[in-house]
C-alpha cells in the first residue's frame, strides 16, 4: 500500500513533467556530492533541474505524464534532468559535464515527443544553439536581399554618375570658351 509521502512524491514529479521540452535520464554512480552540486548548478544556468529519483516512483509519474517510453531506461541509480526550455542547451551542458566527469553516464532522453538514446543526445548537443541558428538564417536571408537592393540601385547610381560627368564636362567647356 502506497504511503502518503510516496503519493505526494509521484504527484510532485508528475506536475514537474507536465509540459517539459526534454527529460534526460542519467546514471550518477561514482559522482561525489560536490560533483552533483556542480552539475545541478550548471543545469540551473540553462533552466533545467537535476533530481535523483526512485525508479518505481518515476515509472508511475512517467506513465501519468505520457513519458512511459522512458520506463525501460529506469534501472539502477537514476538521475533525471527536467528541462522546460532549450533541449539543445541541456544536452550541451550534460555532455560537457560528462566529458569532465567520466562517472556520469547518459542513458536516454525524451525530447519534444521522441525518445533519444545516448548517441542521439550527443548529436543533439553538437547542434548550434537557437540564437546561433537564428543568426545564420537571418544572414542567409539578409545577404541576397542586400545584393538585390544593390542591383536595383545600380541604374540610378550610374545615371547620377553620367550626369555628374556631363556637368563637369559642360563646366570645363565654359571655362575654355
Amino acid at each position: 500500500m502506497p504511503t502518503q509521502e510516496k503519493v505526494a512524491a509521484v504527484e510532485q514529479l508528475k506536475s514537474r513533467l507536465e509540459g517539459v521540452k526534454a527529460v534526460v535520464l542519467t546514471e550518477y554512480r561514482g559522482l561525489t556530492v560536490q560533483q552533483l552540486s556542480e552539475l545541478r548548478k550548471q543545469l540551473r544556468a540553462v533552466s533545467a533541474e537535476y533530481r535523483v529519483i526512485k525508479n518505481r516512483l518515476a515509472r508511475l509519474a512517467a506513465a501519468a505524464s505520457g513519458l512511459e517510453a522512458l520506463n525501460g531506461h529506469l534501472t539502477g541509480p537514476t538521475g533525471m534532468v527536467i528541462a522546460k526550455d532549450d533541449p539543445v542547451a541541456v544536452a550541451k551542458t550534460l555532455h560537457a559535464f560528462a566529458r569532465a566527469n567520466q562517472a556520469l553516464a547518459i542513458k536516454a532522453g525524451f525530447v519534444e515527443g521522441h525518445v533519444l538514446l545516448a548517441a542521439a543526445l550527443k548529436a543533439l548537443s553538437e547542434l548550434p544553439s537557437k540564437d546561433a541558428l537564428r543568426s545564420q538564417i537571418l544572414g542567409a536571408i539578409q545577404g541576397p536581399l542586400a545584393q538585390l537592393v544593390g542591383l536595383l540601385m545600380a541604374p540610378q547610381r550610374e545615371l547620377v554618375y553620367v550626369l555628374e560627368q556631363r556637368g563637369k564636362g559642360a563646366a570645363e567647356e565654359q571655362e575654355r570658351g
